[in-house]
C-alpha cells in the first residue's frame, strides 16, 4: 500500500508540475511511460531505471528551468562577454579586430560544417555510452560519474542564474539590445542541416529551455568529465578518444557561434571543480554510504 501510495502521489505531482507550471509536451509523457515500463517490466530493467536516475533528474531539472527564466533573477549580459572575448581572444583583420566567432562565420566550409555537427550531436550520446560501459564494468565508478554529471549541471545552472549571458549568435542577430523571450537558434549548426537537407539542429534548438545560458558552456564540460573519469581506467585508447572528443566539442562550440572561448574555458573549469568537490564528498561517510546502498540496488 505504501508503494502504490508513493506511485500515485508521485505521478500526480509529476503531471501537475509539467501541466500547470512547465508546459506539457509529448516528451514528458514519453519519459513517464518509459521509466515506469522499465521499473515494472523485469528486475533487470528495474535496476537499469534506478541506475540512470541521475540522468533522468538532470533532464527534469533542466526542462523545469522554464518556470523561472534566469533573466527574471538577474540582468542579461550581452555586451560584456562579447567585449571580453574580443579583448582576450580577438583577431586583428583588415576590417578591424573581430572575435573568433565572427571569423568563422565568413570562413566556414562544408567539411568543417559536417565534422563539427557530428561532434555536437554526440555531446550527450558519448557520456551516456560511457555510463553504459561503466555500469557493466565498474558500478561504483558508474555511480560516481553519473552523479558527478548531475552535480556539474547543478553548478552550471546556478551560474546561469547568477550571470545570464547571451551567446555569440544573439549579438550577431540582435546586437546588444536585450530582448526577453528570444527563441533558440541553431546558428552555425544550420549549415549541417542545409548540407544534409534536414532540420535536425533547427528543431532541436527551437526547444531550448534557456537562450541566455551561454556561461558556462556545459556542452564543453561533459567531455572534460568523461576525460577525468576515463583517465582513472588507465586505458590509453579511451583517453585519446575522450581528448579528441573534448577538442572537437570545444572547437565546435566556437565555430558554430554558440559560445565564446571564455564560455568554453569556464565550462571546463566547472567540470574540474565539480569533479574534485564530488569526489571529495563521495569519500565522506553519508555520501559514501548512500552510494554503496544505491550500488546494491543496481
Amino acid at each position: 500500500m505504501r508503494h502504490f501510495s508513493t506511485l500515485f502521489f508521485g505521478s500526480a505531482a509529476y503531471f501537475a508540475w509539467f501541466w500547470f507550471f512547465v508546459g506539457w509536451r509529448a516528451e514528458h509523457l514519453f519519459l513517464y511511460v518509459t521509466v515506469l515500463s522499465l521499473y515494472y517490466a523485469h528486475a533487470t530493467t528495474r535496476r537499469f531505471a534506478l541506475a540512470f536516475g541521475a540522468f533522468i533528474a538532470y533532464w527534469i531539472i533542466y526542462d523545469s528551468m522554464r518556470v523561472l527564466p534566469n533573466f527574471e533573477v538577474n540582468p542579461i549580459h550581452v555586451a560584456e562577454p562579447y567585449y571580453i572575448e574580443k579583448a582576450w581572444f580577438g583577431l586583428n583583420t583588415p576590417e578591424g579586430r573581430i572575435t573568433p566567432n565572427e571569423y568563422f562565420k565568413t570562413r566556414h566550409t562544408p567539411f568543417w560544417d559536417i565534422l563539427t555537427g557530428l561532434f555536437y550531436l554526440n555531446w550527450v550520446p558519448i557520456p551516456l555510452m560511457f555510463a553504459f560501459w561503466l555500469l557493466r564494468t565498474d558500478k561504483l565508478l558508474f555511480l560516481k560519474f553519473s552523479y558527478a554529471f548531475l552535480f556539474t549541471n547543478l553548478v552550471g545552472f546556478c551560474i546561469y542564474y547568477l550571470y545570464p549571458a547571451a551567446p555569440p549568435w544573439y549579438v550577431e542577430q540582435y546586437g546588444f539590445e536585450v530582448l526577453h523571450g528570444t527563441p533558440g537558434h541553431a546558428a552555425g549548426l544550420l549549415e549541417f542541416d542545409k548540407l544534409l537537407g534536414i532540420s535536425l539542429f533547427a528543431s532541436m534548438y527551437e526547444k531550448n529551455a534557456n537562450v541566455f545560458a551561454a556561461i558556462p558552456s556545459l556542452h564543453s564540460a561533459y567531455p572534460v568529465l568523461c576525460l577525468l573519469y576515463g583517465w582513472r581506467l588507465k586505458k590509453t585508447w579511451l583517453n585519446v578518444l575522450f581528448a579528441v572528443f573534448m577538442a572537437g566539442v570545444w572547437f565546435t562550440a566556437v565555430y558554430s557561434r554558440h559560445h565564446y572561448i571564455i564560455d568554453v574555458l569556464l565550462g571546463g573549469a566547472v567540470a574540474l571543480f565539480s569533479y574534485l568537490v564530488f569526489e571529495y564528498l563521495s569519500e565522506k561517510t553519508v555520501v559514501k554510504k548512500w552510494l554503496e546502498r544505491l550500488m546494491r540496488h543496481i
